[in-house]
């Protein structure tokens, strides 16, 4: 959700809620938005300093931070663990049997490899499952 300070033509300032900015840009080309004093529907935006999330200093302790740094760092090493192990791998060929197995032209199994953005990009529009591997986290015993 997005607040917008908005006024109308006739200088009368109002507040509105819409679910994005791409909401209140369709709601108003189709002259949706109106004026609650006076029903006016020339109803622009108003200038305004916007509401950041996450710019408040934290209260989690340094010690809980790095607690929540090491369990995500180590679920990540097991996802990719898990994956290592019971996937074939079939290296910069994913992308060809990722989209053979979902076209049904060969076997059906878990496969994981390399793809460029521009593969990804192609078999997620064609509705070809697929998912990025986290990255192999470093060795907890070799970080500073």
């Amino acid at each position: 959700m997005i607040r917008y300070a908005l006024h109308c033509d006739h200088a009368h300032p109002f507040e509105a809620w819409f679910g994005s900015s791409s909401d209140y840009d369709d709601q108003a080309a189709r002259g949706l938005v109106e004026c609650p004093f006076c029903g006016s529907r020339a109803v622009s935006k108003q200038i305004m300093a916007p509401a950041v999330a996450g710019t408040k200093r934290s209260d989690a302790s340094p010690e809980m931070a790095a607690k929540l740094q090491t369990m995500m760092m180590d679920a990540a090493r097991e996802v990719r663990a898990h994956v290592e192990q019971n996937f074939d791998y079939v290296g910069d060929t994913f992308a060809r049997e990722a989209r053979a197995i979902h076209e049904g032209t060969t076997e059906k199994r878990e496969i994981y490899g390399e793809a460029t953005p521009t593969e990804v990009k192609a078999l997620k529009a064609d509705g070809v499952p697929c998912a990025p591997l986290p990255a192999a986290p470093p060795d907890p015993a070799k970080i500073n």
